[in-house]
């Protein structure tokens, strides 16, 4: 018997999605992956279902740069509102402590150095954090509690930016990877000896990915044309954008489409390394413009670990 053909289409690239609330990620994905009639689709970090903002999708050879988005800086505004702490940690969840304490502006600002750089964070009951092999979330469910364990974490930066009322004070935030917005509200709200969770949540981007350049379903599915909906598509290179890029010929982009290391000129080599000798961490082989290859440069070798089959 003949190789089953794989259904959908072979494309590949990167959909700044600009997610509504309401909806979760995998139902996000799955959405856009039947707008786009893909053959393969994943996405790069879970957005909470009532968050709105950046859901980066990534379609077919894009998914192996998906580590890259993962990784990457986020950035956030939110709104903490305070009197109420929630099971969920946001507004979605069952109120189960209140206070009548509402922190001024001043009281916030003056212990966001606690919450910068590196620190501790316990992630949220409802988390997608997994416990010996079970979601966080799905133990919550069941009425039980959670034993998680604190996780460094990195906050580059969090200032406030608006206090639109004595119950609510708007943030924004950036983070690494593995921080929980939701958990932060919840352990500055009880630094200041008060109650709260998070009300509002838009991404407003991961790595290069910016919400300004997203794209909503609403506006996909108003594509008729295809070839409409693919121009609204972002190349693979975008996302690796961070990685120092190796112009290839040719012959070279063959070989290390077969798996094999492609030699440099010692020039180039230097110029990938800077100030580093020996192994670089990685770097991007490009034909015209087009990613071959994410590689090891190790001396004149680009060494293929990732190939992009395009």
């Amino acid at each position: 018997m003949g190789r089953r053909r794989k259904k959908g289409r072979p494309i590949s690239g990167w959909l700044i999605l600009d997610k509504e609330s309401g909806l979760g990620s995998t139902q996000a994905v799955a959405k856009a992956k039947w707008l786009y009639q893909a053959r393969k689709a994943g996405h790069a970090g879970t957005l909470d279902p009532m968050a709105t903002g950046v859901l980066p999708i990534a379609f077919g050879e894009a998914t192996k740069t998906a580590p890259y988005i993962v990784d990457a800086e986020k950035r956030y505004r939110f709104t903490a509102k305070w009197g109420a702490a929630t099971t969920t940690d946001d507004a979605e969840g069952d109120v189960v402590a209140t206070s009548d304490k509402r922190p001024a502006r001043a009281e916030i600002e003056a212990v966001l150095d606690r919450f910068t750089g590196e620190i501790e964070q316990v992630p949220p009951q409802f988390s997608a954090v997994k416990i010996d092999g079970e979601r966080a979330y799905d133990i919550a469910r069941d009425g039980e509690t959670a034993a998680l364990e604190p996780r460094t974490i990195f906050i580059h930066a969090l200032d406030v930016v608006d206090t639109p009322s004595a119950d609510e004070t708007v943030f924004e935030a950036t983070t690494g990877k593995g921080a929980y917005v939701r958990a932060l509200v919840r352990d500055l709200a009880r630094t200041l000896g008060a109650e709260g969770h998070v009300s509002a949540l838009r991404r407003l981007a991961v790595g290069p990915f910016r919400a300004a350049d997203g794209v909503t379903l609403a506006q996909l599915e108003a594509l008729t044309l295809m070839e409409d909906r693919d121009a609204a598509l972002t190349p693979i290179a975008d996302a690796l954008s961070g990685l120092p890029h190796a112009p290839v010929d040719g012959p070279q982009a063959d070989k290390l489409r077969r798996g094999q290391a492609a030699i440099i000129a010692p020039p180039v080599a230097k110029g990938l390394r800077g100030d580093h000798a020996g192994v670089a961490p990685a770097v991007l082989a490009v034909l015209h413009d087009e990613p071959v290859a994410i590689c090891e440069l190790d001396g004149l070798k680009l060494k293929p670990a990732r190939v992009f089959n395009l």
